[in-house]
């Protein structure tokens, strides 16, 4: 099982303790258009960030908050220590400098620097919309592995996080969270031009995007593209024993002992059309107006299966 995640959730409960003691209104602040969690990102990080320097050889977990990135990455975090165990390779998952990415805009501004040092293989995750990356991460063709969810469970599932994430802005109600889910007043921006933009990527032949839902239906094939896309030669028996390991029912009984006390935020229930207990039908047909607006025709649009999962 991958190490915990020890430096990141020191820098989760610091930034909990942190905006607990903040206004509403404080909690999230402006960089280039898009709001961010005060407590988690800052100006100087993202002006320090646009040094990094990506390499070919990064593997790069790229979602919108609540689109899996904590499950897609533990995923690959399997994939690679059953891979390094196999070829009995020195591991390059572990160590303290490994968790310097958990996510490429949270921290400070030192931890760039800091990441030269790391060997081979650094896997990084990332919310941030592509024009907001490090210039090099393209340049360079780091893989990127694009995360997709519906938007529907996405919007149900941030609204939820939200109640329990205190550098988060809470709502009093769904209504109140739709109205600026919609408009994108919420950490990370607007999911439908999070989408758009990426969309631009979609092609690209670094990138490989995949749902959400698609390795809920077929976790074992989820896993295969996953390790082939990132060139992890794994048997039949061994993408097997990741897909079981990687269940979500299965990270959320280790989440204790990978997350520490975030173990029940961070994996809550991963489930698929949960946003019909939410949606009214004005809402549904706003998403639904939205979305054929700005995504319908897209190869994103597509590739996330709107009338599958998001039509009562």
């Amino acid at each position: 099982m991958p190490r915990p995640h020890g430096k990141f959730i020191d820098i989760l409960e610091k930034s909990m303790v942190v905006a607990d003691t903040m206004d509403r209104e404080d909690l999230m602040f402006t960089y280039k258009g898009i709001p961010y969690p005060t407590t988690l990102c800052s100006y100087e990080v993202f002006k320090a960030m646009e040094s990094f320097e990506a390499r070919s050889d990064d593997m790069i977990l790229a979602g919108f908050p609540k689109s899996g990135t904590n499950w897609f990455g533990h995923i690959l975090l399997e994939l690679i220590t059953t891979f390094e165990k196999k070829t009995e390779v020195e591991p390059t998952i572990y160590g303290e400098e490994f968790d310097e990415f958990p996510y490429l805009e949270v921290g400070d501004t030192e931890k760039y620097q800091r990441m030269k040092k790391i060997p081979f293989r650094r896997v990084i995750r990332t919310h941030l919309m592509s024009q907001n990356l490090p210039k090099s991460v393209f340049t360079n063709k780091a893989k990127i592995l694009l995360l997709l969810r519906n938007p529907k469970d996405l919007a149900t599932s941030f609204f939820k996080f939200s109640k329990v994430m205190a550098p988060f802005p809470t709502y009093d109600s769904w209504d109140e969270f739709f109205k600026d889910f919609m408009t994108g007043n919420i950490p990370w921006g607007s999911y439908f031009t999070y989408l758009s933009e990426w969309n631009k990527h979609a092609d690209d032949e670094h990138v490989m995007p995949i749902t959400f839902e698609e390795v809920k239906e077929n976790p074992l094939l989820g896993v295969k593209k996953i390790a082939k896309f990132f060139e992890l030669p794994l048997t039949e028996e061994e993408l097997k024993g990741v897909a079981e390991r990687s269940s979500f029912q299965a990270m959320k009984n280790n989440s204790k002992e990978t997350h520490g006390v975030f173990g029940n935020v961070l994996f809550r229930k991963g489930g698929v059309s949960d946003w019909k207990s939410l949606f009214s039908e004005e809402q549904n047909q706003e998403m639904d107006k939205i979305f054929e607006e700005c995504l319908a025709q897209t190869k994103l649009g597509a590739k996330i299966k709107y009338n599958v999962w998001c039509k009562v």
